[in-house]
């Protein structure tokens, strides 16, 4: 404090040699204006002002080391975070990719399934129409052996008719009827 004030009284002096006034009067604002501001100072010191200055900016110092360790964690826990949700989306991938790969070999699967059920229809298939071809020869072949029975059967008949008389036609007829009911009987 004693320096700063001899400081200014030596600053001031080569101000105040231009002037007629002593220094150290009240007259001359110099003198004034230095004293107020020692007693300013005085106040100040008197008050601890300095100290509270410093603890506050102590206390600020402590506050920004203090924001600076919770943002140094906070950055490692989002680190940690970012590294955990990268993980995660890796194994995500990665199971999309299997789940793809399951669904692929899913559908060769099916694939090959249908290509066997519809091999497997079209056999069905062909044996039925096989049969249906086969039933409707051998229903021609009866209708043609029918018709051919019916041919002989009225050829046989006629040439009979005409040979036969009443007496043997009715005997024939009574011998077919009885022949008919032994069979369906």
């Amino acid at each position: 404090m004693r320096k700063l004030a001899f400081t200014l009284s030596l600053a001031a002096g080569p101000a105040m040699a231009a002037e007629k006034v002593p220094f150290f009067s009240f007259f001359n604002t110099s003198t004034v204006t230095l004293l107020a501001f020692i007693i300013f100072v005085w106040v100040l010191v008197h008050l601890k002002v300095p100290g509270k200055l410093l603890s506050m900016l102590d206390q600020r110092a402590e506050n920004i080391r203090q924001e600076l360790n919770e943002a140094k964690a906070l950055r490692e826990e989002a680190q940690a975070i970012l590294a955990s949700y990268e993980r995660k989306q890796r194994e995500v991938q990665e199971q999309a990719e299997r789940i793809i790969e399951h669904a692929r070999e899913e559908a060769t699967i099916a694939a090959e399934k249908a290509k066997e059920d519809l091999k497997k229809a079209l056999a069905r298939r062909m044996a039925a129409a096989e049969e249906q071809i086969a039933s409707a020869h051998a229903r021609a072949l009866k209708e043609v052996r029918d018709q051919a029975v019916q041919v002989a059967v009225a050829a046989a008949a006629d040439v009979l008719a005409r040979k036969l008389t009443e007496k043997q036609n009715e005997e024939l007829v009574s011998e077919a009827i009885e022949a008919v009911q032994t069979r369906l009987h």
